[in-house]
């Protein structure tokens, strides 16, 4: 028994509360210190999970490839987090769909703060917690290159930054649907990326993305606007109570503050955009770039064939006769009958 305690401590998430409710107890969970315990199991489940998928799929996949270092890396890199992306999609879906978060927007802001959580939803946040933790120490095991070490450094800290936030100040059910969106761009981004080193011709997949990135950036924007700006300041409860998880509530009573964290929002949606327009405008660059230098190529290789020497008869012509070079006709004589 002691040893079964110890084990439901590393698998199952804890601190279950039972909450009463109009048909009886629903058990809901809370958070504290004992989640990392919690989180540590799943990391090691996940560098498992990560070196099945590397070893098994994408290992085989590269050997009939022959891809070079630079394309090796970024195709295990996509391959991973497309693995990642689509079980995240999937999951979460699944979570807002049974818990209403979709067909009841309104539940993003009512009774907040959400300080207990269904059993889905806090086991979704800690496996979340525990996979962007895991990619730390997988940046030494795949032996990551020093140019992309700060880029994947920066993706795991606002992965981490965002997931954290709203799991500690109970914003889950909104950080919910914030990663679908995210995640579902995410998805159709590497995918691209792994059928354009399978065909560099085929770039569809990244007209797909494009579309897919450009909308899940409005409804990310359309959702901030909604919580922040209309959602959260009709809370009930406006008054400062960390005991009970209600951490700024009372902040966006004052229209300033919520003015001021809705312009921070926006400029960063810019952000975003602006570096997606930039990343557009110069792959369309390189696409015609490559596409004038073909037709560049077939056209001097036509002009060359058409400019081509003939090769002319021995001799030379004179008013239409072909004369040998000694200026007799090449024309055989008949010989008179004796």
């Amino acid at each position: 028994q002691v040893t079964a305690k110890t084990a439901f401590l590393f698998i199952l998430p804890q601190y279950n509360v039972s909450v009463p409710t109009a048909d009886g107890e629903l058990v809901q969970y809370h958070y504290g210190l004992k989640d990392l315990v919690t989180i540590l199991f799943y990391i090691f489940i996940a560098i498992v999970l990560h070196a099945v998928v590397q070893e098994y799929i994408l290992d085989k996949i590269n050997r009939r490839l022959h891809l070079s270092k630079v394309k090796h890396s970024k195709f295990n890199e996509s391959g991973q987090l497309v693995a990642f992306h689509l079980t995240s999609v999937i999951w979460c879906l699944y979570v807002v769909v049974t818990e209403g978060y979709i067909s009841n927007p309104q539940s993003l802001w009512e009774n907040y703060p959400h300080v207990y959580l269904p059993y889905q939803v806090k086991f979704f946040y800690l496996c979340q917690l525990a996979y962007w933790l895991h990619a730390l120490p997988e940046l030494y095991f795949q032996k990551v290159r020093k140019e992309e070490i700060p880029r994947q450094l920066r993706c795991i800290a606002l992965y981490l930054l965002h997931i954290t936030g709203a799991y500690l100040l109970n914003l889950t059910r909104l950080g919910l649907i914030l990663l679908l969106l995210q995640y579902l761009a995410e998805f159709f981004f590497h995918m691209a990326r792994l059928v354009y080193f399978t065909d560099e011709n085929n770039e569809k997949l990244f007209n797909v993305w494009a579309v897919v990135f450009v909308v899940t950036r409005l409804f990310t924007l359309t959702l901030y606007i909604l919580v922040i700006g209309f959602g959260l300041p009709r809370v009930e409860s406006q008054a400062l109570d960390p005991e009970r998880g209600n951490f700024f509530s009372f902040l966006f009573n004052n229209i300033l503050f919520r003015m001021s964290v809705l312009l921070l929002v926006c400029l960063f949606q810019a952000s975003v955009m602006w570096r997606f327009i930039h990343f557009q405008l110069r792959r369309w660059r390189e696409y015609w770039n490559e596409q004038s230098s073909r037709k560049r190529a077939a056209a001097a290789a036509s002009t060359k064939q058409q400019t081509k020497p003939l090769k002319r008869d021995s001799g030379y012509h004179e008013n239409g006769v072909v004369k040998a070079e000694n200026g007799t006709s090449p024309r055989t004589k008949k010989l008179k009958s004796p």
